[in-house]
């Protein structure tokens, strides 16, 4: 089990503290085996220099990090960053380009080992690169050498994987699947694995829990369901879809409602709003319309002309 107890962090020089310049503040948070936890919200919010902090390339100005209730010691304490049961993804990868992608997985996997082969071989497969498992990394693309950085990653059986946006230089009719095989193979192996995203798929398909972060701080933290279900906040639901914040009086309820866009459809009764534009999005289409002075987002089946008034009431 990874805990962290009132973890921060400024950029600042060694024996200065000032809270206004901490980029990590008071993080605590407990993260159990086996499970995979996403940390998300706006660029600059704190998602990367966490998983520094985690993993041991940056040291904590205040606070702990425990794995299995053992405290371990930061950046500050260690010639070569890093802790063994972890091993981290970052967005710039650590591959030798002169060697092949068969070698790069099989660095750190000692040639006595009898399984050697056969391992290196399911990892290529969980990402997708068998097919070339000879090719020299620096006649790679940018996908195919994070894909090559995640196998790497789990070449020595981590009991942690963090993740820093590991989908990011990858194309999308890849991306599924292999999201698919790589959550799949951390389950049945009972893998720990922090990511932090901006890509809400890799978070509502197989994060067992988000953290929401924010200028610095853990904003929500709980089961991904109830996050995206019942979110606390506007920013919350802005890291998922397009958002709206019905007041109260409109829909004659007792709150203002954090609503998504599929939450509304048009009906014969509700609230009036004036068609902006209709966006074509394969299985339907998002609307934005306008009511007084705010914007409003829904879907429909068809796009609906611009400067039509139609009624909005909650979708069942």
């Amino acid at each position: 089990m990874l805990q962290l107890i009132g973890i921060s962090f400024a950029f600042l020089p060694p024996g200065r503290q000032d809270a206004k310049a901490e980029i990590l503040k008071n993080i605590s948070l407990k993260i159990k085996q086996g499970t995979t936890v996403a940390v998300i919200g706006e660029s600059g919010c704190g998602k990367s220099t966490l998983l520094d902090i985690v993993y041991g390339l940056l040291q904590a100005q205040k606070g702990v990090i425990k794995w299995n209730g053992e405290e371990l010691e930061g950046a500050d304490h260690h010639l070569v960053p890093g802790h063994s049961m972890m091993k981290y993804v970052p967005q710039e990868f650590d591959l030798m380009p002169f060697t092949s992608v068969f070698e790069n997985v099989g660095e750190h996997l000692s040639i006595q080992i009898d399984n050697r082969v056969r391992r290196i071989d399911e990892l290529l497969d969980v990402v997708d690169m068998s097919s070339f498992k000879n090719r020299k990394v620096k006649t790679l693309s940018g996908g195919q050498k994070q894909r090559v950085a995640i196998a790497k990653a789990l070449a020595q059986e981590p009991q942690l994987l963090l993740l820093d946006e590991p989908f990011s230089h990858i194309d999308n009719f890849r991306k599924n699947e292999l999201r698919r095989k790589l959550f799949d193979y951390l389950t049945r192996n009972n893998i720990s694995c922090l990511v932090a995203t901006h890509d809400q798929d890799d978070v509502l398909s197989f994060c067992h829990q988000t953290i929401i972060m924010k200028e610095g701080q853990i904003m929500d933290f709980r089961p991904t369901s109830e996050v995206y279900g019942n979110p606390l906040n506007t920013y919350t639901a802005a890291l998922f879809d397009e958002v709206n914040l019905i007041p109260k009086d409109w829909l004659d309820s007792r709150e203002d409602l954090i609503l998504y866009p599929h939450q509304l459809k048009v009906a014969k009764t509700g609230f009036s709003v004036e068609v902006q534009q209709s966006f074509f999005q394969g299985a339907d289409y998002l609307i934005k319309a306008r009511k007084d002075d705010k914007e409003v987002f829904f879907r429909s089946k068809g796009a609906i002309s611009a400067g039509k008034e139609v009624l909005l009431n909650l979708a069942s």
